[in-house]
């Protein structure tokens, strides 16, 4: 066992004690189908702690995404372990990628990303989570993660650890306000410690990493830069579930009078496609940095969950 899968372990250990302790609850890990996801879940049943497993259907996930995970909540199943699918909901109703969009009157983008307020991070409140956070993910990682977090509306009031000895560790430990609270295991390992854990012990990963695929999220997400396109070939539906929203999304604006700029009456959602995928057939298209919500959009959740 490496050493930091032996520090893995004792963090899980550490967090599962807290759980129980302060949410009588044990410790949720969540699980986006990813890589990292499917460590942490491993590093929970290798520790010996009582956990349960949730995972937030965003209804734009990749189908073999989809078909992994229920294999994996099976298997998960038959040892034992409590796993739950959250469906995502807005205003109180059941919703969806393509039922968001029009609500929302704008599409996802990289600067308003309400998409994973509400499809992704929704579950879990009030409950101390285990993620497959990395610092190696992005530089905003590492300077707002923690292997330890605890959240709160006003963020002089967030606690988060960013190593094993640091000293707001009793504050952190000894705070009972039912917050959520995150513990991040794996937070400070890289891509070879991940790949070299699942690989020597067999774990089972999502099909897509053998097909190349180096993240594995929701389908067209415009985090995903030029991957996109790669996206859109693979699975042209979604293509096509993206325009029809859209079309929704313009109809709505239409019978509000909320179209301006690049978006004129006679706009149709392949239009809106193009500028949101920013490829230039749309003459005169905004940029996203130029960009902002028309209408009053929801802040977006402090605590998001990885993709990878």
């Amino acid at each position: 066992m490496s050493d930091k899968e032996q520090m893995a372990i004792l963090r899980l250990r550490e967090a599962s004690e807290m759980s129980l302790s302060q949410y009588k609850k044990p410790l949720l890990i969540t699980s986006s189908g990813g890589k990292d996801s499917s460590v942490c879940v491993e590093l929970a049943r290798r520790a010996g702690i009582p956990f349960e497993v949730l995972h937030n259907h965003t209804t734009a996930d990749a189908p073999e995404t989809v078909y992994f995970v229920r294999r994996e909540f099976a298997r998960l199943d038959a040892m034992g372990v409590p796993c739950k699918v959250e469906y995502p909901r807005y205003k109180g109703e059941r919703t969806s990628m393509w039922a968001l969009i029009p609500q929302k009157l704008m599409p996802p983008t990289r600067v308003v990303r309400y998409c994973c307020s509400v499809l992704k991070e929704r579950g879990g409140q009030g409950r101390f989570l285990a993620t497959g956070v990395r610092w190696s993910e992005s530089i905003r990682r590492r300077d707002s993660r923690g292997i330890f977090e605890k959240s709160a509306t006003d963020p002089a009031k967030r606690i988060i650890l960013s190593s094993d000895k640091d000293d707001k560790r009793r504050l952190f430990e000894h705070c009972t306000a039912q917050a959520t609270r995150v513990c991040n295991p794996i937070i400070d390992w890289v891509d070879s410690d991940v790949w070299d854990f699942l690989l020597s012990e067999k774990i089972p990963v999502n099909p897509l990493y053998a097909e190349g695929f180096s993240r594995v999220g929701c389908v067209g997400c415009p985090m995903a830069g030029k991957r996109r396109y790669r996206d859109f070939a693979r699975w042209p539906a979604y293509e096509k579930l993206y325009i029809r929203a859209f079309d929704k999304m313009l109809e709505i604006r239409r019978q509000r009078g909320k179209l301006g700029g690049s978006w004129r009456s006679d706009t149709t959602g392949e239009d809106v496609f193009h500028w949101w995928m920013e490829d230039g057939v749309l003459p005169g298209q905004l940029s996203f940095d130029e960009y902002r919500a028309p209408i009053q959009t929801e802040k977006e959740d402090e605590w998001e969950e990885t993709t990878a």
